[in-house]
C-alpha cells in the first residue's frame, strides 16, 4: 500500500461504517443549548427571553444552607405513655397516708393534671426540657399535636408544680413532708418517651424533601440580554432554563433532520478518527495489521459508550469514570504518535454531550498525558498505585483551576472530589483487562514484551546453553537496538524482544555459525558453498519453527523472517563465484524472508548486520567505523532491503550517526598500565 494514496478494500471501510452506524443509533435524541457562558462573562449572543415556563432552580450552595439550617431546626417526637399515667394512679391509690388518706383525691387530680400536660423524659441526660421557645410533636392515641415546649413539665418541675398545688391543702404545712415520706413525688416520672427513630425518619424527609426550585420564570420574561456581564443571579436563571430546554424543549423540529444532525456528528468522528490513523499509522489499513485496526475502533468505540450512558444515568458519574484507562489501553499496543490523537478524539464525544464538558475534556485529557509519562516508570504490581495517584492529582488540580475561574472560593464538593479519587483508582483494577484484550484480537502488549525479554525465559535458556557465541551476539544486537530506537522514538520493548530471538534459530545447528565454534572445528570443511550457504540460511526458517513450538508471538516472529531479509550469504556465494559457478544459478544464496516494513525491523537488520561484521575489523577509528556503518546501510538500501519499510531517511541518518556511536564505545581503546620495576631480592638486601 502507497502512503500516498487513501487505502482501500472492504476490511478498511467495514469497520468505519459498522462504528459510524451504531454512534448514529446511540446519539442522545435531543437537541442541545447551544450557548456557552460563565460568571463573570459578558453575555455574547442575542438578547434572551423565556420560550416557555420554566422553574427556577436552585443552586448547590443554596440547597446545602436550606438542608443545613433544617438539620439545626429538629423537632422532637414523643409518644404520650397511658400506661405509665395509669400505674402512677394506681400506685397513689395503694399507699398509705393514714389520717391524710382523704386527700388522696386531690393528690390523684393534681397528679393528673400534671400529666395531661406531660412530663418529657431526660433525653441525653439533660435534665432542661428543649427551648421554651420551641415547639415538640406528642404522637397520643395514632396523632401527633405540636405542643409548645414551655407547656410541657420535666421531672423536676413536675414535682415542683405538685408541692405548689398541695401545699394550700394543709395550713399546718405537714402535707409536703407527707409525700416525701411516702414516696408521692417518686409517682411523678415521664410520660412523655422519647421516640427516636420518628424524628430521625421526619427528619431525614424534611432534608431530603426540601424543593430544589424557587420560583418561575414565566414565557416571554426577559433572562438576559446582549453584552450584558453574567451575575450569580443570571447564571443561575441560565442554569434552569438550559435543564428544562434539554429535558423537556430540546428539539421540536422535524425529527429526520435530528437524525441527519447526529449522522452528520457521527461521521465528523469518524471521519476524524480515519484521517489521524492515515497521517500517523498509515500501516495499521493493511491485511496483517487488521486486528490492531478493530482493536483501537473498539476502544474508540468503549470510550464513546462510556460518555454517552454514564451522562444519560447520572451526569455527576462522570468525574467517577476513568476515561484515562482508554489512554492506557492504547499504550499498551501502540506507539504515543497513535495514542494521543486518537486519545483526543476518543474524549470528543464528552466535550459534545456532556454537561460540563469542556470541564471533563481538559481534565481528563491532562490525566491521559501524565498516565502515559508516568506508566513509563510505574507500571508494576504496586508501583500502578502510583500512576493513578499522578491521575487524581492531576485531575484535582484541572478541577480547582475551573472552579477559581468560576469564582468559588471553598471546595466543599467532597463528593465530586471522591469521584475523581476513587475513578483515579479504578485504573489499577481495570488495567489488567488489557490481557483479556491481548488474547481476544492477538495483540502483544507491552508487557509482555518486557516478560519475553527476560533472558531467564526457556527459549533463551536455551539458546544461552547450546549456541553460548549466538547468545552473547544477540545481547550485543538488543543493546544496539535499543539505543538506535530510543533516538527514532521506535517501540523499545518490541525492538528489544526482536533482537534478542532473530537468530533463534541457530539453537538447532549451533556449530554452523563460527561464534559457537569453541573447539576450532570448521563445521563448513568438506561442503560446498551452496551446502554451506543452505544450512546458514536454514537458521531463519528453523527460527519459525521454534517460535511456533514456544507459541511466540507474530511480531516476533517478524523480526526472525525479516532480520536477513532477501540478502545473500556473500561469503559463500562470493566463493561459489571465485570457484567459476553461474551467477544466474545463484538462488541457493539468498535468504527467503521478508523485507523490512517497520523501523523497529530496519533497526534489528542494520545491528545484526554491524554487529558481526564490526568485528572483523583491524582498527576501531572513528573514520573505518563510519566507513562500516555507511557501507553496510548502503549496501541494504541498494538490495532493496528497506523499500517496503515506513522509515524516512532523516530516521536512517540518526540510526547510523547513534550506531557509529555504540561501535565506537563498544571497541574503544584501553590504556596500557605501565609496569612497576622493583629491585630484585638480593638488590633490595645488599642495599
Amino acid at each position: 500500500m502507497d502512503k500516498a494514496n487513501l487505502p482501500h478494500g472492504w476490511k478498511v471501510y467495514a469497520p468505519l461504517l459498522v462504528l459510524l452506524v451504531i454512534f448514529v443509533l446511540l446519539m442522545p435524541r435531543s437537541g442541545k443549548f447551544n450557548y456557552d457562558y460563565r460568571k463573570g462573562v459578558p453575555w455574547m449572543y442575542e438578547t434572551l427571553v423565556a420560550q416557555f415556563d420554566f422553574p427556577v432552580l436552585k443552586t448547590s450552595e443554596q440547597l446545602q444552607a436550606e438542608k443545613e439550617q433544617a438539620s439545626a431546626n429538629v423537632i422532637p417526637y414523643y409518644r404520650y405513655s397511658e400506661n405509665i399515667v395509669n400505674d402512677a394512679q394506681a400506685a397513689l391509690k395503694a399507699t398509705p397516708l393514714g389520717k391524710y388518706d382523704t386527700l388522696k383525691s386531690e393528690f390523684s387530680r393534681i397528679m393528673s393534671a400534671i400529666y395531661e400536660k406531660g412530663i418529657i423524659e431526660n433525653v441525653s441526660g439533660k435534665e432542661t426540657a428543649p427551648d421554651e421557645d420551641g415547639v415538640i410533636f406528642v404522637q397520643r392515641e395514632k396523632r401527633a399535636t405540636e405542643v409548645p415546649a414551655s407547656e410541657v413539665f420535666t421531672p423536676a418541675s413536675a414535682k415542683q408544680r405538685f408541692a405548689q398545688e398541695v401545699s394550700g391543702l394543709d395550713k399546718k404545712g405537714n402535707v409536703d413532708s407527707l409525700c416525701r415520706y411516702s414516696g408521692i413525688y417518686d409517682l411523678l416520672i415521664p410520660n412523655l418517651i422519647f421516640d427516636r427513630q420518628t424524628t430521625d425518619l421526619v427528619h431525614e424527609e424534611s432534608v431530603n424533601y426540601i424543593s430544589p426550585t424557587s420560583g418561575v420564570v414565566n414565557s416571554g420574561q426577559l433572562i438576559v440580554t446582549k453584552g450584558e456581564m453574567i451575575t450569580s443571579e443570571i447564571e443561575q436563571l441560565l442554569d434552569s432554563y438550559k435543564a428544562e430546554y434539554e429535558s423537556s424543549f430540546g428539539y421540536s423540529g422535524p425529527r429526520i433532520l435530528l437524525w441527519i444532525g447526529d449522522a452528520l456528528i457521527a461521521l465528523s468522528l469518524v471521519v476524524i478518527l480515519f484521517l489521524s490513523l492515515y497521517y500517523t499509522n498509515w500501516t495499521i489499513f493493511s491485511p496483517g495489521s487488521f486486528n490492531k485496526y478493530v482493536y483501537l475502533l473498539v476502544i474508540f468505540l468503549i470510550s464513546f459508550l462510556m460518555a454517552i450512558f454514564v451522562e444519560k444515568a447520572d451526569p455527576s458519574f462522570l468525574y467517577l469514570t476513568p476515561f484515562v484507562l482508554i489512554a492506557l489501553y492504547l499504550r499498551a499496543f501502540f506507539k504515543k504518535r497513535v495514542v494521543m490523537p486518537v486519545y483526543i478524539i476518543s474524549l470528543l464525544p464528552l466535550l459534545v454531550f456532556s454537561h460540563n464538558g469542556l470541564e471533563l475534556f481538559v481534565m481528563n485529557l491532562v490525566a491521559g498525558v501524565v498516565a502515559i509519562y508516568v506508566f513509563m516508570f510505574f507500571n508494576k504490581g504496586w508501583q500502578q498505585f502510583v500512576t493513578a495517584l499522578c491521575v487524581f492529582v492531576s485531575l484535582l488540580i484541572v478541577y480547582m483551576g475551573f472552579r477559581l475561574i468560576d469564582g468559588v472560593k471553598g471546595f466543599d464538593d467532597f463528593t465530586t472530589i471522591f469521584f475523581m479519587f476513587l475513578g483515579s483508582f479504578l485504573i489499577v483494577a481495570g488495567y489488567p483487562l488489557v490481557y483479556l484484550f491481548e488474547k481476544i484480537f492477538m495483540l502483544v502488549s507491552s508487557s509482555r514484551l518486557v516478560d519475553l525479554s527476560d533472558t531467564n525465559s526457556k527459549p533463551l535458556l536455551e539458546l544461552a546453553h547450546k549456541a553460548p557465541g549466538t547468545f552473547q551476539h544477540c545481547l550485543q544486537v538488543m543493546n544496539m537496538a535499543d539505543a538506535a530506537a530510543k533516538a527514532i522514538d521506535a517501540d523499545v520493548p518490541l525492538v528489544r524482544a526482536g533482537a534478542l530471538y532473530h537468530d533463534i534459530g541457530k539453537t538447532l545447528n549451533p556449530q554452523c555459525f563460527i561464534e559457537n565454534d569453541s573447539t576450532g572445528t570448521n563445521y563448513h570443511q568438506g561442503l560446498s558453498p551452496q551446502e554451506s550457504a543452505r544450512d546458514i540460511i536454514k537458521h531463519v526458517p528453523d527460527g519459525l519453527a521454534l517460535a511456533d513450538r514456544y507459541k511466540l508471538p507474530g511480531e516476533i516472529k517478524q523480526f526472525i523472517d525479516t532480520h536477513h531479509g532477501t540478502t545473500c550469504t556473500a561469503y559463500f556465494y562470493n566463493k561459489y563465484l571465485n570457484a567459476g559457478g553461474d551467477p544466474d544459478k545463484a538462488e541457493d544464496f539468498y535468504y527467503k524472508g521478508a523485507k523490512p516494513k517497520t523501523p523497529e525491523q530496519v533497526i534489528v537488520m542494520l545491528c545484526d548486520t554491524l554487529e558481526a561484521a564490526s568485528r572483523t575489523l583491524k582498527d576501531y577509528t572513528p573514520k573505518s567505523i563510519s566507513d562500516l556503518v555507511e557501507g553496510v546501510v548502503k549496501s541494504k538500501m541498494s538490495a532493496g532491503q528497506f523499500e517496503n519499510a515506513d522509515i524516512t531517511l532523516k530516521d536512517l541518518n540518526t540510526i547510523k550517526g547513534v550506531l557509529k556511536d555504540y561501535i565506537q564505545q563498544m571497541h574503544h581503546a584501553r590504556v596500557v598500565y605501565p609496569k612497576r620495576n622493583l629491585p630484585d631480592y638480593h638488590s633490595r638486601h645488599e642495599a
